[in-house]
């Protein structure tokens, strides 16, 4: 296809059918596809408020990756000797 033959990606507005003059819609017909779905409302902060990890659960998963690394820390002085 040539640039001149290439369809338009929307269509001319008065040639849609199913749409009244002044692009309104009639009952019963289903309108238009929306453009797209970026904010689609508001962000609720307020009664689920963003949290980071709280410090008794990070704590005890940093001990216990320091437990492990001994662990294999010593076990492989124990080999070497």
């Amino acid at each position: 296809m040539t640039p001149s033959q290439t369809p338009e990606p929307d269509p001319e507005p008065r040639d849609t059918t199913g749409l009244e003059p002044g692009g309104g819609v009639p009952p019963g017909e289903t309108p238009p596809a929306e453009g797209g779905m970026s904010e689609t409302g508001p962000q609720d902060t307020t009664y689920n408020p963003p949290k980071g990890w709280s410090k008794a659960p990070m704590a005890l998963i940093i001990g216990l990756a320091l437990v492990i690394a001994a662990f294999f820390l010593v076990y492989a002085i124990i080999l070497l000797l």
